[in-house]
This record gives C-alpha cells, sequence and structure tokens, in this order.
C-alpha cells in the first residue's frame, strides 16, 4: 500500500473520531468478549489509539493473554476498528497523555505505577457515515500483519439495506 494511500486512510479515521471523547473497547476473555467505556486520548491519531487504566483492571489481564481488541466510537458516524492491544508503562509517554481530568477520574496521578497506558496498533477500521453504506480502511493491516494489502479489500464499499 502506497504511503499515499495510508495518509488519506488515516486522515479518514481521524476526521470521524476526532469529536468522539468515549469509544467502547472490547477486549477478549474466558468467557466471551467484554466492551467497556474508555476515554480517548486527545492527541493527533496516526494509526494508534492510547487510553488509560490500571493494572487491577479486568482489561490489563485480558490485554496481556489476548491482545486482539476491538474500538467503537458512535458520533455523527460509527466506526469499528480492529487492532492490536500492548500495555506500555513509558513514564515520560504518560506524562505527555495525561491531562487535570485524569487526576479526578482515576483518583491518582500519571507517575503512580499502578496506571499503564494501552496502546491499540490499528489494522483495519470500518465505518458507517450518515446514509446507507460500509466503507472498509485496512490502512495498517499491511504494517501489522505482514499480509499483502489487496488480500485486505482496501476500500471496499458494500451497499447495505435502503
Amino acid at each position: 500500500m502506497s504511503n499515499t494511500m495510508e495518509q488519506k486512510e488515516m486522515e479518514t479515521v481521524r476526521e470521524l473520531i476526532k469529536d468522539i471523547d468515549t469509544a467502547m473497547l472490547t477486549t477478549v476473555t474466558k468467557e466471551g468478549l467484554v466492551s467497556r467505556p474508555m476515554k480517548t486520548q486527545e492527541v493527533e491519531f496516526d494509526g494508534d489509539l492510547w487510553f488509560f487504566t490500571k493494572k487491577e483492571t479486568n482489561k490489563y489481564d485480558e490485554i496481556l493473554h489476548n491482545q486482539e481488541v476491538n474500538v467503537a466510537y458512535a458520533g455523527k458516524s460509527y466506526v469499528s476498528i480492529r487492532g492490536r492491544a500492548e500495555i506500555v508503562e513509558d513514564l515520560a509517554k504518560k506524562k505527555e497523555l495525561w491531562g487535570f481530568a485524569y487526576d479526578k477520574i482515576m483518583q491518582t496521578t500519571y507517575d503512580d505505577p499502578n496506571i499503564v497506558l494501552i496502546k491499540v496498533k490499528v489494522e483495519a477500521a470500518e465505518y458507517w457515515e450518515t446514509g446507507s453504506f460500509t466503507k472498509r480502511i485496512a490502512f495498517m493491516f499491511k504494517r501489522i500483519t505482514g499480509q499483502n494489502a489487496q488480500s485486505a479489500d482496501v476500500n471496499e464499499t458494500v451497499e447495505l439495506n435502503k
């Protein structure tokens, strides 16, 4: 996939999710799938999504055992993002992303060793704009899986019920 195409697709996802503060993060458990609301970090989307969490949460353990996740956004458009999550404990990155609101939400500070970041490396995004069609974006698919971009049906448009 060309860098131009990848950049255009990243800009599309960036535009679709930029004003949506809360996403639903879905992880895999022994019992099945679990979703919970998460505040997306206010950073320029570059193919990765960032979330804060604590080590004592179920999602922390779930990601350690299975990195496949889905992140769903609902706003003017609906966006479903598939990716692989990793736990990041980089103090400088936590400081960079931390905001005043987290002091109250997390009831601690960014340098608390119990606070970690979840980094989701986006593999593919599917979105529904206002209207009756679905578009798929697989801009990061090649980077993450090493597979040929053509096999991901890049920019496929599927007509839904009208």
